[in-house]
């Protein structure tokens, strides 16, 4: 890779058909000495968007790769909460449904990141990690003061609560109840019940 990167007429900045960079090839790969070679160099972008619109950042996020998201975390150049196009989600969007505690707690600490943010289904961080059964990263969001944890997504209109009760996570429904801003009686817009009514129905 040095030399390949010595190379004059080497772009460090090409990218496949898919528009990933060598950068977000390493950064989702996990290979921290590449994109450790890669960020030295100033005519790399550290904060390149794929065609789908994920930024290095969230390929690592994604794929759990702390080491790498601590480096891209380093640059002030970039956004630690862009979303992406297919989908709407940010790289905490992401790590947050994977179960990457230790992505998603770096991420957290950041004030230009928004803890509430919803995809294009409308599916907010908390429902994300609700869904999976992430119960760490719900106690997580759950401790802070600026996450919702009663909002409906656009496609079902179901409520964190209603995902973690269809998919059977007991310990996160407990979470959620222990609340006084969740709403146990919301109904799903996909199906006229109520969170707990539709343990029932197929999730």
């Amino acid at each position: 890779m040095k030399l390949l990167l010595g190379q004059k007429d080497v772009n460090p900045n090409s990218s496949s058909k898919s528009g990933r960079t060598p950068l977000s090839w390493a950064a989702g790969k996990g290979r921290e000495g590449i994109v450790k070679l890669l960020l030295e160099r100033k005519d790399v972008n550290p904060d390149s968007l794929s065609k789908s619109g994920q930024t290095p950042l969230s390929e690592a996020a994604v794929a759990g790769h702390e080491g790498v998201v601590k480096l891209l975390l380093g640059r002030k150049d970039v956004n630690p909460d862009t979303p992406d196009t297919e989908h709407g989600r940010t790289p905490l969007s992401w790590a947050a449904g994977e179960g990457h505690e230790g992505i998603v707690k770096p991420l957290l600490g950041r004030k230009d990141v928004n803890p509430d943010s919803s995809s294009k289904s409308g599916r907010t961080l908390l429902s994300w990690a609700a869904v999976a059964g992430h119960e760490g990263i719900v106690e997580l969001l759950l401790g802070r003061g600026d996450v919702n944890p009663d909002i409906p997504d656009t496609e079902r209109g179901r409520t964190p609560l209603s995902w973690a009760v269809v998919v059977g996570h007991e310990g996160i429904v407990k979470l959620l109840l222990g609340r006084k801003d969740v709403n146990p009686n919301t109904p799903d817009t996909g199906w006229p019940n109520t969170a707990l009514v539709g343990c029932q129905q197929e999730p």
